[in-house]
């Protein structure tokens, strides 16, 4: 078998040419994998099919009709509808200031390819993961990441700095209630891509929502699993993982029991100073004692025997324990421990502490 990590890969037909040659893959064929790489089509098929969560949008091609459909809306997400990596959406109150930012992004995409412009959502982020082998759908917890470069959440956008999930499904901003209904809109696109494609989703499906004050909406759909969010949630796996992986590309994943830790997790990165913008390169790491905390070695080389920056983000640790708390402790400790030009954030940010405050 072979697990298909990113999305790249995914969107060039690897699975396809894998299955081809009698190989079985963990990660959807193209047809699927479409849900992540053109984001117009992702927005066109949750309307087609009347799957919940699917904002206010419109697809452009041209500068004119784009400018007066943000002039319609006024509060604005301005995305590139092909793959950015995780950094290419702007939102207006965040990277776009005002109404004529999101036109000048907006003429700026356009130059590259079509324009996905739709209402923004306000309310606390989250990430919904489930293992799909076709029909059945077996749920990680769900997890929170942080985008933003610097502390108090500000900053532009990363490939993400950290993130945590709490020591059961739900996050400490959520209802059980948010929880299901976020299910219910990936069982529904599970079963809305094979009546769409006739093709089995299987694989990794990542929603990432926001929990408004009118229940969870989709900002958007991967075709892999999250990073950072994998690190939190892999670990948390009790049941062995080639079995999974076996019984999503046979069919038979509702017939396995799937279990997961009831831990909470806290994942941080440590990246090169001056990230995302000018970042410095070619710099060299040191890892000393991380205590408890897991470590994960992202966009670094080594030479002769130590290892470097390229310029993405560098090293990622995790911290798993009872509560958010203690888990972020570990990961801090960890940070301490490792010495290089790199920066990272600090302080876990401040969560709602109930669902009325979120509401407000």
């Amino acid at each position: 078998m072979v697990f298909v990590g990113p999305e790249a890969p995914l969107a060039a037909g690897i699975a396809d040419a894998l299955w081809e040659t009698g190989i079985p893959v963990v990660g959807p064929k193209k047809a699927c994998a479409i849900i992540e790489f053109d984001k117009a089509w992702a927005r066109n098929f949750m309307k087609k099919y009347g799957i919940e969560g699917c904002p206010a949008y419109e697809v452009f091609t041209e500068k004119e009709p784009a400018y007066a459909f943000i002039e319609k809306l006024g509060d604005v997400a301005v995305k590139p509808s092909g793959l950015t990596g995780g950094k290419g959406v702007k939102v207006m109150g965040d990277q776009l200031p005002d109404l004529e930012a999101a036109k000048a992004y907006t003429s700026e995409l356009l130059e590259k390819g079509p324009v996905v412009i739709e209402e923004r959502f306000i309310g606390e982020e989250f990430t919904l993961q489930a293992l799909v082998d076709g029909k059945s759908l077996v749920f990680f917890p769900a997890v929170q990441d942080h985008k933003r470069a610097y502390e108090g959440d500000l900053g532009p956008n990363t490939g993400g700095m950290g993130s945590y999930t709490d020591a059961g499904e739900i996050l400490p901003f959520m209802l059980p209630d948010d929880l299901e209904k976020a299910k219910k809109i990936m069982q529904d696109t599970v079963k809305a891509l094979y009546e769409e494609t006739a093709t089995g989703y299987k694989g990794i499906l990542y929603g990432q929502f926001i929990l408004t004050v009118s229940g969870p909406k989709v900002v958007e759909f991967n075709a892999r699993f999250g990073d950072p969010e994998a690190m939190n949630v892999i670990p948390l796996i009790e049941t062995d993982f080639v079995e999974i992986m076996s019984a999503m590309v046979k069919g038979t994943l509702g017939k396995l029991p799937v279990n997961f830790s009831k831990k909470a997790t806290v994942c941080k990165y440590a990246v090169p100073a001056g990230y995302p913008d000018n970042p410095e390169k070619d710099s060299e790491v040191f890892v000393e004692d991380i205590g408890k905390a897991s470590i994960y070695y992202a966009s670094v080389y080594e030479k002769e025997g130590k290892v470097y920056t390229t310029g993405s983000r560098a090293i990622a640790v995790v911290g798993c324990a009872e509560t958010i708390d203690a888990a972020e402790k570990i990961a801090q400790n960890a940070l301490e421990n490792i010495r290089g030009k790199l920066f990272s954030g600090k302080t876990l940010a401040l969560l709602p502490s109930s669902r009325r405050e979120l509401t407000i």
